[in-house]
């Protein structure tokens, strides 16, 4: 009872007014002759946080997606479509929603770019950047909601902006879009409809968690004047709005199951890979053990050769009969002169895999 007790003294001291009204419309609405240099700002920003997080996921590097993250401007304009929804102005939510069209054919299309001209090997089942992102989980949605919400109350107040890079993190807009360009330039339609409804799940999540605290905050009783959508207009749409929330919540819900389920054979295949190389009394030692779906890769280090695997395959395949394909990645270093001059010898480091 006093959570909601709280929760309401929070929306009502912050609740709009005409008197701030205009501020909010100044950062989420760009008309007239602001419109222009805005959609320039826009694409240039677009354009470079696109580069930034394509260049980011190729390499694998978290430190560069999440400084294309920051950079990244859509998060804006869609806010500005629930906003306007909510305020009951059409024009405004068409014209912001025209905007995040163009921007996602922009960051698809360049990603795509990138991705065709890359000369970097992909790997869309150990790539950090991409894994994630190609099988998104109800996590995700309750991230998404969150951010979504936490976004809208930034916005609406001035003393708590410099939370928003914060949570243009947390709901990443950008990479999934990139990935899904990537992965259009590999023919990876599974990655494709993966980073899909990743995307479609953070937009979802914006529109509904954000209208959800504009309502709450009177954003509609303090902006009376130019309403041209109904209430039950606006209430048709946020329940379209929920319905296609509730319709990604079942793919999702089938993805978190196998994450699950890959997460614990992950577990298992550790725990008898590392019994095998004790067993064996080899000086290899287990790097990491990767499980999508029904493939599985193992990869061990070490200078020794290694130990008959014959043992290894009967565990696995008592383990999970599903397994369809496990490969095992042997990566063995040896020491070979290359130099000799007096006493002095210099040696590199050659790997081999088997």
């Amino acid at each position: 009872m006093k959570a909601i007790d709280l929760l309401s003294n929070i929306m009502r001291d912050n609740r709009f007014t005409a008197e701030n009204l205009p501020d909010l419309e100044k950062k989420l609405f760009f008309e007239g002759k602001r419109r222009r240099p805005y959609l320039v700002r826009f694409s240039v920003l677009l354009f470079l946080s696109t580069i930034i997080a394509s260049g980011g996921i190729l390499v694998d590097s978290t430190a560069t997606v999440i400084g294309a993250m920051i950079v990244a401007p859509l998060m804006t304009p869609i806010l500005a479509i629930t906003a306007a929804l909510v305020m009951g102005r059409t024009k405004r939510s068409f014209q912001s929603g025209l905007t995040v069209i163009a921007g996602i054919i922009m960051v698809v299309f360049l990603s795509w770019i990138i991705g065709t001209l890359s000369v970097t090997v992909i790997s869309f089942e150990s790539n950090s950047q991409i894994a994630p992102r190609i099988s998104p989980s109800l996590i995700d949605l309750i991230v998404a909601l969150a951010a979504g919400a936490a976004g809208a109350f930034a916005f609406s107040r001035d003393d708590v902006a410099d939370s928003l890079p914060g949570v243009a993190i947390a709901i990443a807009l950008v990479p999934p879009l990139c990935v899904l360009g990537i992965s259009l330039s590999q023919s990876r339609w599974d990655a494709v409809l993966g980073s899909s409804l990743l995307f479609l799940t953070n937009l979802l999540s914006i529109l509904l968690a954000g209208g959800a605290v504009f309502g709450l905050l009177r954003l509609s009783s303090a902006s009376i004047e130019g309403q041209d959508l109904t209430r039950e207009s606006r209430r048709r749409i946020y329940t379209y709005v929920a319905f296609g929330i509730l319709l990604v919540t079942v793919p999702l819900t089938f993805t978190t199951y196998r994450v699950s389920q890959d997460s614990l054979t992950q577990l298992q295949i550790i725990d008898i890979t590392d019994r095998w190389l004790i067993e064996s009394d080899s000086d290899l030692v287990l790097d990491r053990v990767h499980v999508f779906d029904k493939d599985v890769d193992i990869i061990v280090r070490g200078f020794s050769d290694p130990p008959s695997t014959t043992e290894l395959g009967q565990e696995l395949e008592t383990l999970s009969p599903k397994i369809e394909d496990a490969r095992l990645d042997i990566r063995i270093s040896k020491e070979i002169p290359i130099l000799r001059s007096g006493a002095t010898e210099i040696s590199s480091s050659q790997a081999a895999s088997h």
